[in-house]
């Protein structure tokens, strides 16, 4: 009776062992963000860690991990399915130009479901930490549309001390004066070909490809025009 209770006890265990091996085998070995062949890091400072993702079609990632909240920012339109470690996978479109927030602590793989390249801007926040111990900063407004001449300003969130925002302007399209008390960072969705008059300074031209991105230090007040002959689209976030 013992032996036949040992023996039980014993292959109840080779079962346990084999299932934990199986599943392991079965899981994705995780890497950091920095180590994903698809993440090419293009930016970073104190504020932000800013990677250029492209995925090819019916290509996936790795799985990675993200460490920090962050903002991503669709380049052309997509069509992936999102596999978070621990959750079913979720199939996602997005739009060119999309973007939104996320907060950080999951690994996942991002497969591909398209015939063209998933690209996108990821912009990690690498203050995330010391915003969620502190009041959220006031900012002026924290969502909003604003009618332009001849184009549109939507400030989409604010989130973690940065607040994103969505200009679009027709050719000679003008953002009217404004004041950048801080940093931020520009993501050019579409070729960009813009005028900025300074106040004090004089002008001086902005031109970045589409997917390209542009740090800019604060403490300037300018208007901005489309002096291109395209509609132009990007995407800033800005630090108080």
């Amino acid at each position: 009776m013992l032996e036949s209770r040992l023996m039980r006890r014993c292959l109840a265990l080779l079962i346990v062992s084999l299932l934990a091996l199986t599943l392991t085998a079965q899981t994705p070995s995780e890497v950091e963000i920095t180590a994903e062949p698809g993440h090419h890091l293009a930016l970073e400072n104190q504020y932000v860690r800013v990677f250029k993702v492209e995925v090819a079609p019916h290509a996936a990632t790795l799985m990675h991990r993200h460490r920090h909240d962050y903002i991503y920012v669709t380049l052309g339109a997509a069509h992936v399915e999102n596999d978070v470690a621990g959750k079913p996978p979720v199939t996602i479109s997005l739009q060119d130009g999309e973007t939104h927030f996320l907060p950080s602590g999951f690994a996942h793989i991002a497969k591909n479901l398209s015939d063209q390249p998933f690209r996108n801007i990821t912009i990690e926040l690498m203050q995330d930490e010391k915003a969620h111990r502190s009041p959220p900063p006031k900012w002026d407004e924290e969502r909003g549309l604003h009618i332009l001449n001849g184009g549109t300003e939507d400030i989409l969130f604010a989130k973690d001390g940065a607040r994103a925002a969505e200009l679009q302007l027709q050719p000679g399209g003008v953002l009217p004066k404004h004041h950048h008390a801080g940093p931020h960072l520009v993501v050019a969705v579409t070729d960009l070909d813009l005028r900025s008059d300074i106040e004090g300074k004089g002008a001086s031209k902005v031109q970045l490809k589409a997917g390209d991105v542009s740090w800019e230090k604060g403490g300037f007040t300018h208007t901005l025009t489309n002096a291109g002959k395209q509609n132009a689209k990007l995407i800033t976030v800005e630090f108080q």
